[in-house]
């Protein structure tokens, strides 16, 4: 089919964006068809929770491959690579005989994901116009803010009347029709180094590194702190690190090159962008506990606090991306920070006894903060970056953002439980009413320290 550049361009981008929507949404989704799955395949919670653990350790280690992948092969094959993993994936996930061939499924549909991730920003950032970079990459910012925050509810919708295989079935049918636009709408561009050096010691250390403090940081939010589940893969986690990121700096083909640090805009976004995701990842595990829990109410009370801040996120991440490229990044990501602040510093005053649309209406500014910053933080990250490191950027961007995610959630997760006991311990006759709430307070308290952060951040660096 014949299309001006311009044309290749928006398909590029669109196919890309829904591709990584749908990994991010197949990412949240299995959360409200546990209790199914369980059911089907005759497992415990805490053996089902694995659907939820190995896509994000697989996404996390997948990420910074993209790099070399990308030098390799051209954008077009880069994303039929991922359509293939994708596709499979879906098949394997409605047959699955057993747990362990949904766990394979899921493997696969998380290094779709991986791929995805950083393309998104990088087609942003690389293939439009500098004026319109701050759109596309609002744009982009649906695939990682509203497509996870609607997951729950599509997959809570389908356990209840089709099962949740039928989300496999669905999956594949999209699929199809992307693979079909891709073929027909996309230009393969001669964009690879067929001499890029894949480093394996490199790739060692990033899967043990970040695989390892993911998998820890997971751990942390269910299991004791002082439990060898935890400590053990976090600390060995962070030692690889710290020898990928030397490593980085010496070799002359390093996995991901650590030259955007030299970038201050990128320094800045970096910062930002993983206290914000440290801020507000956690709340969605953390508010459903508050509501179910001290407040008394039901599941479906926990998934209606969402559905507002859900909506907010399909219109506000683009009209953030118009914003930024009408006015700048600084306005649009100050007054975001602000929102999120003030939403987040709100959750610390509400009590066992708060209304549920006092708590939506909170979640709701909330919102409004995330979704006008994960766009315009990102745009302006990777804007300091020349356009050969804007994919080493992007997926570095991806990469700690995730285990920022998980580090947070695990330290609400840890606060509520610590401090539960306290109070426990010093007034267990009161403990259960206007005490039960105090824990998620400060657990609430500490988002809005991340939030702070993000909003000094935007004040102090961003310009």
């Amino acid at each position: 089919m014949h299309l001006s550049e311009k044309g290749h361009t928006y398909a590029l981008f669109a196919v890309v964006v829904i591709t990584c929507a749908l990994g991010s949404l197949t990412q949240t989704v299995m959360n409200s068809m546990l209790t199914e799955v369980c059911a089907d395949f005759s497992i415990d919670a805490a053996v089902g929770q694995w659907v939820t653990t190995i896509y994000m350790l697989v996404m996390g280690i997948t990420v910074p491959v993209v790099v070399f992948l990308a030098k390799r092969f051209s954008l077009k094959r880069l994303v039929f690579m991922a359509l293939g993993f994708y596709l499979a994936g879906s098949a394997v996930g409605f047959c699955a005989p057993a747990f362990g061939v949904l766990l394979l499924a899921r493997v696969l549909q998380a290094v779709a994901t991986g791929i995805t991730l950083p393309l998104v920003q990088t087609v942003a950032m690389t293939r439009f116009p500098r004026e319109r970079t701050g759109t596309a990459m609002g744009i982009g910012g649906i695939a990682m803010g509203f497509a996870p925050n609607i997951g729950p509810l599509i997959g809570g919708a389908l356990a209840n009347t089709t099962g949740w295989r039928s989300f496999y079935i669905i999956l594949v049918g999209l699929l199809a029709v992307l693979w079909a636009a891709n073929t027909l709408l996309v230009k393969s561009h001669g964009d690879r180094e067929s001499q890029a050096v894949f480093d394996v010691p490199s790739f060692v250390q990033s899967t043990l590194g970040f695989g390892g403090f993911l998998l820890g940081a997971s751990n942390a939010a269910t299991m004791p702190l002082a439990s060898p589940e935890v400590w053990m893969p976090a600390l060995l986690g962070l030692a690889c690190i710290v020898v990928f990121v030397r490593r980085q700096l010496v070799i002359p083909n390093p996995l991901i090159c650590l030259d955007i640090f030299r970038s201050r805009h990128y320094r800045a976004g970096f910062v930002a962008q993983n206290c914000l995701f440290a801020s507000f990842m956690g709340i969605t595990l953390i508010l459903p506990l508050f509501i179910q829990g001290p407040c008394g109410m039901t599941a479906l009370d926990a998934g209606i606090a969402f559905i507002p801040a859900t909506v907010v996120a399909l219109f506000v991440n683009p009209l953030a991306g118009v914003l930024v490229d009408k006015v700048g990044a600084r306005i649009v990501c100050i007054t975001s920070a602000a929102f999120l602040t003030v939403g987040a510093a709100s959750f610390m005053f509400v009590g066992a006894d708060t209304p549920l649309w006092v708590l939506t209406l909170l979640q709701g500014v909330r919102a409004v903060g995330v979704s006008g910053l994960v766009g315009p933080l990102n745009s302006y990250g990777l804007a300091g970056l020349n356009r050969g490191i804007v994919m080493d950027g992007s997926a570095f961007f991806a990469t700690v953002r995730q285990a920022c995610a998980s580090f947070g959630t695990a330290l609400m997760m840890l606060i509520i439980s610590v401090a539960g006991l306290a109070f426990a311990a010093t007034d267990p006759a009161d403990a259960g009413v206007t005490a039960a709430a105090l824990p998620y307070n400060l657990a609430f308290a500490l988002s809005t320290l991340f939030a702070a952060v993000v909003l000094v951040t935007a004040v102090w660096k961003i310009r």
